[in-house]
């Protein structure tokens, strides 16, 4: 199946350019109050500026080796969000690495119109409900507006090229999510560049698996993304992007939008958590050895043979996995230099170079030709379609992942589903038994079908969970000032997400799911004839 029609500037998103921007870049957005999440508008924590050679922000600074729960009683700091991101050319940025180990040093890339401009690193987490902590500010930094980017052959390739503007020494910084602000002395604009400090092992614990190749698939800047060209059209599209380049809008919109209200409801929770991206599983599955459970966030549509092979493998070992959206797994990618380029022919994989010597590899749907292998096998789930916004319908109301929520059959979460969708498929690969939870009819371009959440036990009694829609995570803020408001989700759909999520990821985090829950219950034919 190629799917062409999918194939578009804005597939998977709300608008050619990615979701409408949410209130994160909004004046006045500053201790947003979330009745999802429990946050709650916070006096600023005493968080002061650090000079550039200081610790983090406080004497108890985290470390690699603090636990959750110690790391959260840190005080936040609520003015960690964008005010103003100004003209794309005030201020823009990238790092040399998509992640690092705590210690490694990172390079950042800065172009600014302003003479001068500073550097925040925020870790996002819980923290009270402010989101984030100042974990180290830079003394101001001579700005310069550096070259145009350079677009590369045959792949249609952007890579900014730009000399390096100051390096981050990440010693004291405790693994996990952040956010590097960079602001324009003089107030001329803001940006995030988002940095993923990994954790060197996740034994014992829950593993956030980020989606960096994702966030690079879909980003234009420079014109050129794995969608478009600078036509807008798909012909014209790059087949390899790189991530030496800046991200456009806020600078980390996927990870604001499909990520980070995951990483907050995990630490507030306490569980033992790490980090990493798919692109580190792919080129060191060691990380995932003895991990309780594996999350894959709300958009992580691009993977490599190697690392769902990995997560197979984290999987038939006992390690519980969750996938909390929509579309993952659907991409076969291939890293290149070091995992600084995305590879990608999509429809165009006759003249991948990989098509001669290792079909297997080729870059191209996982479902489709040359070496079919769909997605479904994996996630349980197969993805069907974009776009569609439809009510999440409740089907096993008695389900243990719907303890506590209330919940009977038939009942309903406006806009929940969307803005793609999967579904059990039962003519595709298919693990059995499966249990279907939420059997959701929809529309999309025309066609009545169904998206589905469900969950089935590996052979090792790990659970796997899919919750069949784009919008889950999203929906961890519904209803709060930090939902963007794009969808029309309520406090009520945020807080039966929220409850179903901590179900999710107390049970998981216990070890393998078959061992403390009942073993699901398979009912396609109730459903699928």
């Amino acid at each position: 199946m190629e799917n062409v029609p999918n194939e578009s500037p804005n597939d998977g998103q709300e608008s050619p350019r990615g979701p409408r921007r949410r209130s994160v870049l909004a004046a006045g957005a500053v201790g947003a109050a979330g009745a999802a999440l429990g946050l709650s508008a916070c006096d600023d924590g005493g968080a002061k500026p650090a000079s550039q050679a200081a610790s983090p922000h406080g004497a108890a600074a985290g470390t690699a080796a603090s636990s959750v729960q110690a790391e959260n009683d840190l005080p936040g700091d609520p003015t960690w969000r964008i005010r103003r991101t100004g003209p794309e050319e005030a201020i823009q940025g990238y790092t040399d690495r998509v992640s690092a180990l705590p210690g490694e040093d990172v390079v950042l890339h800065v172009s600014t119109t302003a003479p001068k401009f500073t550097v925040s690193a925020y870790r996002v987490g819980w923290y009270g409900g402010t989101q984030a902590r100042l974990v180290w500010r830079s003394e101001a930094q001579p700005g310069q507006r550096q070259a145009a980017p350079k677009v590369e052959g045959r792949t249609r390739t952007v890579r900014a090229h730009w000399k390096p503007s100051l390096t981050l020494s990440t010693g004291s910084w405790p693994a996990g999510a952040y956010l590097l602000r960079l602001d324009a002395v003089g107030g001329q604009g803001q940006r995030f560049v988002p940095l993923i400090l990994r954790s060197s092992s996740a034994r014992g614990k829950t593993l956030i698996m980020h989606g960096a190749a994702t966030w690079q698939a879909y980003n234009t800047w420079g014109g050129y993304s794995l969608y478009q060209g600078q036509n807008g059209a798909y012909a014209s599209r790059a087949l390899a992007v790189s991530f030496d380049r800046p991200y456009p809008d806020s600078g980390a919109e996927k990870f604001l939008v499909y990520e980070r209200a995951l990483v907050v409801l995990a630490e507030r929770l306490g569980i033992p958590l790490a980090y990493t991206t798919g692109i580190d599983v792919h080129a060191d599955p060691s990380i995932l050895q003895g991990a309780v459970a594996l999350l894959s966030p709300g958009h992580d549509e691009y993977w490599s043979p190697q690392q769902r092979a990995a997560v197979a493998k984290a999987r038939d070992t006992g390690s519980n996995v969750a996938f909390l959206g929509a579309n993952t797994c659907f991409r076969r990618v291939r890293f290149e230099d070091g995992g600084r380029t995305v590879v990608c022919y999509k429809t165009d994989y006759r003249d991948d170079p990989a098509y001669w010597h290792d079909r297997a590899l080729t870059t191209t749907d996982f479902r489709s030709g040359p070496a079919p292998d769909p997605e479904s096998s994996l996630t349980g789930v197969f993805y069907e379609g974009y776009p569609t916004d439809a009510p999440y319908v409740v089907h096993n109301a008695d389900h243990w992942l719907f303890a506590g929520t209330g919940v009977k059959a038939g009942d309903s979460f406006k806009h929940l589903v969307g803005v793609e969708y999967d579904r059990v498929t039962p003519s595709a690969p298919t693990p059995r038994p499966i249990e279907v939870l939420a059997h959701s009819p929809l529309v999309c371009n025309g066609n009545h079908s169904h998206s589905d959440t469900a969950y089935y036990t590996a052979r090792s009694g790990a659970g796997v969970f899919a919750v069949g829609t784009m919008r889950w995570v999203e929906a961890l803020m519904a209803g709060t000032h930090d939902d963007g408001g794009d969808h029309g989700m309520d406090v009520r759909t945020g807080r039966f997400v929220t409850r179903v999520t901590e179900n999710l990821l107390r049970a998981f985090a216990q070890g393998p799911a078959a061992l403390h829950h009942p073993a699901p219950r398979d009912n396609l034919h109730e459903i699928y004839a």
